[in-house]
């Protein structure tokens, strides 16, 4: 049987390991787009042997998975002839973006970084109760379709270094905060115009489900809702009222066509980790441990307990050399003995930009020692 991540497809690997089918072994995929990206846009040379590489060349020589979040370009929105969408250049670093509908006008203004390829909101879409009617307009007049040509590109690109992943919308309050408001002023408008949040939740929620629809008729069998939680703007009150029942029904409509599905929780999440049973997903991805994150490896097992599966684990600043490698090698060894075979061993969240990518190939040696110590 084979062990070395080298030797294996990690394509079916991948659906072996999330469906119980490899005998106990796991599978190692650490995600490292961000270090790539920086390394990239600061026009750095990268490292010893991956001079030159494209990513997944990289992924080749590392002998690892990717998870390859690029197939969700294959979920295409179809807006009403309705909607009319342009941008304006306002100068090298400054973008505005419009939305004209029948009922109003949105926009924003997107400022790009220096140091990398992100950018952020300097005006956002909603400010107003009006501003959301009008968002809630939009949502409402969009469907989802599928992209044939894209799903074959992106397989092309990566062919078999892991199997195809996608990360669905941010559910209501957090769709509110990251990409909408901002959380203080969603915080206030869930405080001043409840009633107008409610029916943008309900638009939200309906638009999410049409897009499940397509979601279930499409090859992808890995779903993450891309959340981003974090308990110090997602107190207990706030996950239980909205995100709670919001989980429920989604891994209610995704697990009927045998999805496997899984929440990006990459915050401080001491106190929402209680939940993680209620919420119907068969895992959580990200929870960053001590010594970056709020919680330990153990706090995290008392609450995913035996029947949840973690993906990732290992704190991100373990792979920086300001750590030393016994440290990461703790963690590694920590988190297997208390997760394994539920785990899909990753970076919680990413590899920064000023990680040591050679770090990653020790992992994937011990990872590949401890699969061949079960057989």
């Amino acid at each position: 049987m084979e062990t070395d991540h080298c030797e294996l497809d990690l394509y079916q690997y991948q659906l072996d390991v999330i469906h119980n089918k490899t005998n106990g072994r796991i599978l190692w995929q650490p995600r490292i787009g961000c270090w790539y990206d920086d390394k990239k846009f600061a026009q750095e040379e990268l490292p010893g042997r991956f001079k030159g590489a494209n990513l997944p060349d990289i992924y080749r020589g590392l002998k690892c998975a990717n998870r390859i979040y690029e197939y969700n370009d294959c979920f295409k929105i179809k807006e009403d002839s309705s909607i009319i969408r342009r941008e304006n250049k306002i100068s090298e670093m400054e973008i505005e973006q419009i939305i004209q509908t029948p009922v109003g006008i949105l926009n924003c203004i997107m400022v790009s970084n220096s140091s990398n390829s992100g950018s952020f909101p300097k005006k956002w879409w909603v400010e107003t109760e009006e501003d959301l009617e009008v968002m809630s307009y939009v949502v409402n007049h969009q469907e989802w379709e599928w992209d044939q040509g894209t799903y074959e590109k992106v397989y092309e690109k990566w062919e078999r270094i892991g199997a195809p992943a996608i990360f669905m919308p941010r559910v209501n309050i957090q769709y509110l905060y990251i990409d909408l408001m901002g959380v203080e002023n969603a915080i206030y408008a869930l405080a001043d115009y409840p009633d107008a949040v409610e029916r943008f939740f309900l638009a939200l929620e309906k638009n999410h489900e049409r897009m499940i629809a397509v979601i279930n008729q499409s090859p992808i069998e890995m779903i993450n809702f891309g959340d981003n939680l974090h308990c110090k703007t997602l107190p207990p009150y706030y996950f239980e009222k909205y995100v709670l029942p919001a989980y429920q029904k989604r891994c209610e409509l995704l697990h009927k066509a045998g999805k496997f599905v899984y929440s990006h929780w990459d915050g401080d999440t001491k106190d929402i980790l209680k939940y993680a049973k209620m919420t119907g997903l068969d895992g959580i991805e990200a929870i960053t441990p001590k010594p970056q994150g709020d919680v330990t490896l153990q706090e995290v097992k008392e609450a995913l307990g035996d029947e949840m599966w973690l993906i990732d684990g290992i704190a991100a600043i373990l792979f920086d050399k300001e750590f030393t490698e016994e440290e990461l090698k703790s963690q590694v060894h920590e988190c297997i003995s208390l997760f394994a075979p539920r785990l899909i061993l990753g970076i919680s969240d990413e590899l920064s930009s000023t990680g040591d990518i050679e770090r990653v190939s020790l992992v994937g040696r011990i990872v590949d020692e401890y699969n061949r110590s079960i057989i």
